[in-house]
């Protein structure tokens, strides 16, 4: 099964179509999405309120393939825009024998360490951790654990380019 992940959208219309042509392209089975989808103060402060809208209307139209959580920016107004549940803290997902953690982070502190959401992931028996908040692109294999964040979309911090990740899990034998 090939899954899509991104995280913090922000809003931002423009990047949350481009990450619609890349699973258009790529053709995942599911969009796991991490949070903070739809609020970007930013682009309320220059009178472009709208972006929320057209940002939901284009996450709505892959209504049918998100998996998504709460993210610290999403509230009842986003979740009032949106077709499909953003409202939970975390979620947990079996893909062929692979149990995923997904969250958005904030809840864990993960700007401050990975140690809190490492040991929610043990507490679910979860063997990879998906989450967002950062804005920065991790990777790695650490304590028993695949732990990847996306990056943004949208407002990466750490590089130059907006991102979003993909896994591709194949059943064995």
């Amino acid at each position: 099964m090939k899954l899509m992940f991104a995280s913090d959208i922000h809003g931002n219309a423009y990047f949350c179509n481009k990450l619609k042509e890349a699973y258009n392209k790529e053709q995942p089975e599911k969009l796991i999405l991490l949070g903070d989808l739809l609020y970007n103060k930013s682009l309320l402060s220059f009178g472009r309120n709208n972006e929320r809208q057209k940002t939901a209307g284009i996450l709505n139209d892959l209504m049918d393939y998100i998996i998504a959580v709460r993210g610290n920016c999403d509230t009842d107004l986003d979740q009032a825009l949106l077709y499909f549940p953003i409202m939970s803290d975390y979620k947990k997902l079996n893909v062929d024998g692979y149990e995923f953690f997904i969250t958005h982070g904030h809840l864990y502190n993960v700007k401050y360490g990975l140690d809190s959401i490492k040991n929610a992931a043990r507490f679910s028996d979860a063997n990879i951790i998906l989450y967002g908040h950062t804005h920065c692109k991790y990777n790695l294999y650490e304590d028993d654990f695949y732990i990847l964040n996306p990056g943004s979309c949208s407002q990466p911090r750490d590089s130059m380019q907006p991102s979003y990740g993909f896994i591709d899990i194949t059943k064995a034998g």
